[in-house]
């Protein structure tokens, strides 16, 4: 398996980082067909050939994804897609 982990520090309330972990989500969802749900403060993520989780803490969200073998050509599409929603989302909260 191949991984992703990305950590992005933010100075948003837990309220606001939980919508921005939210909208992540469901960006995700629409894009790749990743099916997610929260664990308290986890959003877990999961199809087939991608499993991993966001947690929101009180200064960061912590981005970790296992890529199958058949998603690892598209691993830094994956990347780009989250750091790219990541920057937009804690810029516009």
């Amino acid at each position: 398996m191949s991984s992703i982990d990305i950590n992005r520090r933010h100075s948003l309330d837990h309220d606001h980082a939980r919508e921005a972990a939210e909208k992540l989500a469901q960006e995700l969802s629409q894009q790749f067909d990743v099916n997610y749900s929260w664990e308290g403060d986890t959003l877990q993520f999961k199809r087939s050939g991608v499993k991993g989780h966001l947690n929101v803490t009180p200064d960061e969200l912590q981005v970790h994804l296992e890529l199958g073998m058949m998603l690892r050509p598209f691993k830094s599409r994956f990347e780009q897609e989250i750091n790219g929603q990541l920057d937009k989302l804690i810029a516009q909260a």
